[in-house]
């Protein structure tokens, strides 16, 4: 009996080559389908293994749950997609598993079929705070990738989300640039198409520049009189050091005329042109412009 389990055990060990069978569910980030295909696909094939892993393979009964890349899957018209053999074989060992080589796929084409689900493209909207060391700032907004994502449920649940957000992320008395991947925070009763976004907020150091500017005005009908009050302030800018030419001398400041008509207490902000790109920054002394029209008499 030992002698006898011992030649089993010999003979099992040894490699041999047959023909196994798995129950395949394929998942995939197809835009607009399922995350899953709708049931399962025989994948049979000639490998390569050891005696007891071929055995193993043959009983096994669980589905293999395969992420098929997007490129890999053709479409055959309607709910159905194509993977060949030869893109199969990338999958091998996900497939049989460490230790099992492939021989051979037993048909060229898998077909798996992928229903149509409802989806709507939303943004991701970066929720962080951010405190800076002396005479440094954020060159510009967080930058997110992907920016936007593909969420997936009913109709009702769709219509009621507008953006995704980003977990929270902090940052305290920073001088560098930093990033890194971030959690998106989950929307219940809805499946994303991500479930992370890499993120990167570039930070510079800046040097400030004072200037006195006049306010000018804009698109102005030839027989109106248009002013704003008041006709100068001060500007300042924040600009990336090391310090350039004063941008004051090449940045227009107004208000325009139309916007003006479209305001209802008569007071405007003040627009920016020209501003060179070294301007990380600038605000006005002056947030609010009073406006006065005066028609000429014809």
């Amino acid at each position: 009996m030992l002698s006898g389990s011992i030649w089993l055990i010999h003979n099992l060990s040894q490699t041999y080559t047959g023909v196994v069978n798995v129950s395949v569910v394929a998942h995939s980030g197809l835009k607009g389908r399922a995350a899953a295909s709708r049931s399962a696909v025989s994948v049979g094939a000639r490998c390569s293994a050891t005696g007891f892993r071929l055995i193993r393979l043959k009983h096994q009964k669980a589905d293999v749950h395969l992420d098929v890349h997007e490129e890999d899957l053709v479409p055959a018209g309607g709910d159905r997609y194509i993977v060949s053999a030869a893109e199969m074989a990338k999958y091998s060992s996900e497939l049989f598993g460490e230790g099992v080589e492939l021989v051979t796929f037993l048909n060229q084409n898998y077909t798996f079929e992928f229903g149509p689900e409802n989806y709507k493209v939303v943004p991701v909207r970066a929720v962080y705070s951010a405190s800076f060391k002396p005479q440094y700032m954020a060159a510009g907004p967080m930058s997110l990738s992907p920016d936007s994502v593909t969420v997936y449920g009913d109709d009702a649940k769709l219509a009621s989300i507008d953006a995704v957000l980003t977990k929270t992320l902090s940052f305290n008395d920073i001088s560098k640039s930093a990033g890194g991947v971030v959690k998106l925070v989950p929307v219940q009763g809805l499946r994303m198409s991500d479930s992370d976004v890499t993120w990167s907020l570039e930070v510079t150091r800046y040097v400030e520049l004072r200037s006195e500017v006049s306010i000018g005005v804009r698109n102005v009908p030839p027989d109106v009189d248009f002013s704003v009050y008041p006709s100068r302030t001060e500007v300042v800018f924040l600009c990336a050091f090391p310090a350039r030419n004063d941008p004051s001398a090449v940045c227009e400041f107004y208000v325009d005329y139309e916007e003006f008509l479209r305001s209802e207490s008569g007071r405007c902000v003040a627009r920016a042109d020209n501003v060179p790109s070294y301007v990380l920054e600038w605000r006005l002394g002056t947030e609010l412009f009073d406006c006065m029209v005066r028609e000429d008499a014809q």
